[in-house]
């Protein structure tokens, strides 16, 4: 069973909790209190092995290639994390003996797992065990693991550990076997590099051990076996006496920026050094150091819930938890991957999910990971440049799925089709084009955010002029109406394939070549340096003629006049209506696919995932509140949410609404997707955008908060069960404080970056200067914004 509070005050809305071993909820508990740095991801696995665990370890970026007929992926890096453990013989097994108490909870305070087991053996013997583990958020290389086991009569203790190379991604072994060593009969190394890539990582790991506190050294048992490297130790210990198993490990490849010019010799002598040095120290120092990181990142940006449901306080910080670990904060090569570093669901790949759903959060809590994030989608622009000309296109045209070098990954097949029994064909890779638009998206909404005129120069206005240039040369002209088209795309509701003039990606490609006009103007004018070596790079003269006749006329579907509805594409609202409700009211996502093949969901009025209301966030000016109303209220029928990215769009749409108990109620199910009672929800992995959407629901949604034309506006909605809610906003270099009642709020300058800021709350426009603090009463209010200062 999952439990939220631990009841200890001081850990009050920072502890989830296992308080049943069931080994069917394996995969659910080894997801959500997976541990990690972004370098580093560990699906939180128990010490001993079951069958149906998933026992993976990931690096950001090693990507590697099993097979030509497959796509590039994460690949599964060797395991530390399992011990084989005998008690006079008979091995630790949560399903042998009796558990007689039980718990296992994540700190997500300081990033530390704890398994507590009083456990009895076939023999009568109980064993008192505290298993303890973190990642280290100070040193990304390294990972601690504690073990304390005190049985209460005279017992042998064997303990077999070391390093596990047999691991795959499902079946598919992505390494060749390197050196396999042992130290000084103490430390373990083991060497490997992907079959495709050619990345070598080393795995090293130390083990001490004490007895009542002091350390103890035996001889153990040595064994080197088909991609294995272990060590056994035996212990007599008294009944009462209790034995601790330190074992520290690191990580390192030749990826790493750090050993650009090394070799896998060299990385080994590095990896083994530091290894040395970091054991010594001991488990609880290098927690205490990685604590003191995270310390860090909670005083920058810890978000204060008070209200009735103490669980909402939890959810936030639980996604904060998560956000750090999926952000390759280190390494601007590396995108965020759909699952992050905790699952193998789709294979490590990053989606739009990135820019939309996960940089927010880093663009207004943390903005150097977000220009990390940005130029990650300017290093794969070639990528994006090769799959535009290889579909007879011009400009950049992002991947639907992208790894490390910006190429198309996504997967040409998929599940069953339960109509034909074959695999479905996914053509998102092929017609999911709007990917183009949201990466440029991104990008002006890190500018807007940061003025960070120096990225924007060097690598931010090529992403926007490339992807605009894509989508002048994607436009298809309809002789009979006067208009440039977008035919043949999938829009971000899935359900509909092959559709034209998809109205968020019409929209979002508009907007993507209005968007290069104005900084082509405004470089022409203001940066003709910057201006002539883009110009002599792209050919940007004839490409800004191109953009403005063409913008001018793309069609944009408009509400109908009868009842304000856009049409989500074409033919949206000529197909079949249904009766959905069995769908809406599933426990599973995904449930109509056994009803319906793709073909058949084709024409039905049924949505996978938020498409006009995603539209609605996104360009919120560009259309009315009664224009939102009315498509809310036609489309919001026929959603089933079947991806977990639609509940928190919904939620922060209808906050923009005034439909606050709604809200509330589709933020509650979104912070539930993971953390939920659900036991079968995050088998594959955390759902990171899922994650990202957790804190957008609150500061976007309920704190109101918004970039519109490079203007910070904050509009707040509490939803009724919160008293209160406090949290900070980076905006154009300064640190803000927000606090928001029913009744006022209060924003504080806390740093001095600019000399003053301009914020628009209730309609109405504040400076803010040097340490500034406002309060304002909260009313609706329908003026225009006024200036105040």
């Amino acid at each position: 069973m999952l439990r939220y509070d631990t009841g200890e005050s001081e850990l009050k809305n920072w502890v989830i909790a296992e308080t049943v071993f069931d080994v069917r909820h394996l995969a659910k508990y080894e997801t959500i209190m997976g541990l990690g740095n972004g370098y580093m991801g560990i699906r939180s696995c128990t010490e001993e092995s079951y069958p149906k665990e998933t026992r993976n370890c990931f690096i950001a970026g090693t990507f590697n290639k099993f097979d030509d007929s497959e796509v590039t992926e994460l690949p599964n890096i060797a395991d530390v994390t399992e011990l084989g453990i005998r008690f006079n013989g008979e091995s630790f097994h949560s399903e042998k003996g009796s558990i007689e108490q039980y718990s296992r909870q994540l700190n997500l305070r300081i990033g530390e797992l704890t398994r507590r087991i009083l456990w009895r053996n076939s023999k009568g013997n109980v064993v008192e065990m505290v298993f303890r583990r973190f990642v280290s958020l100070h040193n990304k290389h390294l990972l601690g693991m504690r073990v304390e086991l005190t049985p209460q009569m005279a017992t042998e203790v064997t303990v077999q550990s070391g390093i596990n190379g047999q691991v795959t991604n499902s079946g598919a072994q992505h390494f060749m076997e390197g050196d396999k060593r042992i130290h000084n009969k103490k430390m373990i190394q083991y060497t490997a590099t992907t079959t495709e890539s050619k990345i070598d990582v080393v795995t090293h790991c130390q083990h001490r051990f004490f007895v009542d506190g002091a350390e103890v050294n035996t001889e153990p048992r040595l064994s080197i076996a088909r991609r294995m490297v272990t060590v056994e130790h035996s212990f007599s210990l008294e009944s009462g006496q209790t034995l601790v198993i330190e074992k520290i490990a690191n990580m390192h490849t030749s990826l790493d920026l750090e050993h650009a010019d090394r070799d896998v010799t060299e990385i080994c002598a590095v990896s083994l050094e530091e290894l040395h040095h970091e054991a010594l120290k001991g488990y609880p120092q290098l927690l205490q150091e990685s604590s003191a990181e995270w310390a860090k990142k909670w005083e920058a940006a810890d978000i204060e819930i008070n209200g009735k449901n103490d669980f909402d306080q939890l959810a936030v910080r639980f996604a904060q938890y998560h956000l750090v670990l999926m952000a390759p904060a280190h390494d601007n090569r590396f995108g965020i991957g759909a699952k992050g570093l905790t699952g193998e669901g789709y294979k490590g790949h990053s989606f739009w999910d990135t820019e939309i759903f996960i940089q927010p959060y880093f663009l207004f809590t943390e903005p150097e990971t977000a220009r990390k994030l940005v130029e990650y989608r300017y290093n794969t622009l070639d990528g994006a440049r090769r799959k535009a000309a290889a579909n007879g296109y011009r400009g950049a045209m992002y991947p639907w799925e992208s790894a490390l070098t910006g190429d198309e990954v996504t997967p040409e097949w998929g599940p069953v089709d339960v109509v034909t029994g074959t695999p479905i064909k996914i053509w998102t890779g092929v017609i999911e084009q709007h990917i183009t638009s949201d990466v440029a998206y991104g990008v002006w909404q890190y500018y807007l955010a940061t003025r960070d005129q120096e990225f924007m120069d060097t690598k931010g206005y090529e992403i926007i002029m490339e992807t605009a240039t894509f989508w002048a040369s994607r436009l298809t002209w309809n002789e009979s109406q006067q208009r440039y088209e977008v035919r043949g795309v999938i829009g971000p509701d899935e359900y509909k394939e092959h559709v034209d003039n998809n109205a968020f990606t019409n929209y979002m490609a508009h907007w993507n070549m209005q968007t290069a006009i104005a900084c082509y103007e405004k470089l022409q004018r203001q940066s003709p340096v910057v201006w002539a070596q883009l110009n002599d790079r792209l050919q940007l003269q004839p490409a800004y003629e191109e953009w403005i006749q063409k913008a001018e006329r793309i069609y944009l579907p408009q509400p109908r006049e009868t009842d304000l509805v856009i049409p989500q594409d074409d033919t949206y609202l000529t197909k079949e209506i249904i009766d959905l409700t069995k769908y809406r009211n599933q426990k599973e996502v995904g449930l109509i696919l056994e009803d319906y093949n793709m073909d058949q969901v084709n024409q039905i009025q049924v949505s996978k995932q938020a498409d006009i209301m995603v539209l609605f966030y996104l360009l919120e000016h560009c259309f009315t509140d009664e224009v939102k109303q009315a498509n809310w209220k036609y489309y919001e029928p026929k959603m089933l949410h079947d991806s977990s990215l639609s509940m928190s769009t919904h939620s922060i749409l209808a906050s923009d609404l005034d439909e606050m108990d709604l809200a509330y109620q589709l933020f509650e199910q979104a912070a539930r997707i993971d953390l939920g009672q659900n036991m079968k929800s995050s088998d594959q992995g955390i759902h990171t955008a899922s994650i990202g959407g957790i804190w957008k629901c609150v500061v976007f949604g309920f704190g109101g908060v918004r970039a519109v034309n490079g203007q910070l506006r904050i509009d707040p909605r509490l939803p009724d069960p919160w008293d209160s809610l406090s949290f900070p906003v980076y905006w154009q270099g300064d640190l803000l404080k927000v606090h928001v009642t029913h009744d006022a709020i209060k924003v504080a300058k806390v740093t001095n970056v600019q000399p003053s800021l301009y914020v628009t709350i209730q309609r109405q426009q504040y400076t803010l200067g040097n340490t500034d603090e406002i309060t304002i009463p909260l009313a609706r209010k329908e003026n225009s914004v006024e200036q105040r200062h």
